[in-house]
């Protein structure tokens, strides 16, 4: 029996230890943002947060998130769009789409807290996420303004907005 938190709701998941957190999510809650890419934590598909951290679902086992929180794409928001979300649409962001929750998860993770990240900055944390389709420009262009968005909605802003000049 393993013990969790999944976007923010206690859970009791009888399955076998090693048992990869990925197919508890999508089989087991029936959690189905979360992606199978490439099955050994390379492409980023199936990332989800992790106590605040991006994780790589597919190779992480059960019992290694015992007591943990887990926040996965459907929990970014209870009402509305997650403004990474809003910024995904406005950006044009998704092609085939398919990497996009995990792309989403590992960024969610980068603006935490009111961060306003560099192009370094997020190039640096979206390293490990795949895109098929290259749309690498745009991904760094809705980071860029989902971060904007969140200090409007905050009103707060701290850190630097661009480095690129890719607007």
């Amino acid at each position: 029996m393993a013990t969790f938190s999944v976007n923010g709701e206690a859970r009791q998941i009888d399955v076998r230890g090693d048992h990869p957190l990925l197919w508890v999510l999508r089989e087991s809650l029936g959690l189905h943002g979360t992606k199978f890419g490439c099955g050994i934590g390379q492409c980023g598909a199936c990332t989800v947060l992790v106590n605040g951290r991006p994780t790589r679902s597919c190779q992480l086992t059960v019992e290694a998130v015992e007591g943990a929180e887990i926040m996965t794409i459907e929990g970014l928001t209870a009402d509305g769009l997650h403004p990474l979300q809003e910024a995904w649409i406005e950006e044009q962001v998704p092609q085939c789409g398919y990497c996009q929750s995990g792309q989403i998860m590992s960024a969610t993770a980068l603006i935490l807290g009111g961060n306003v990240p560099s192009d370094s900055e997020i190039d640096a944390a979206m390293s490990g996420n795949i895109c098929r389709c290259g749309a690498y420009s745009a991904i760094r262009r809705a980071i860029h303004r989902a971060a904007e968005i969140q200090a409007e909605r905050t009103g707060t802003r701290s850190g630097p907005a661009s480095e690129g000049g890719d607007r």
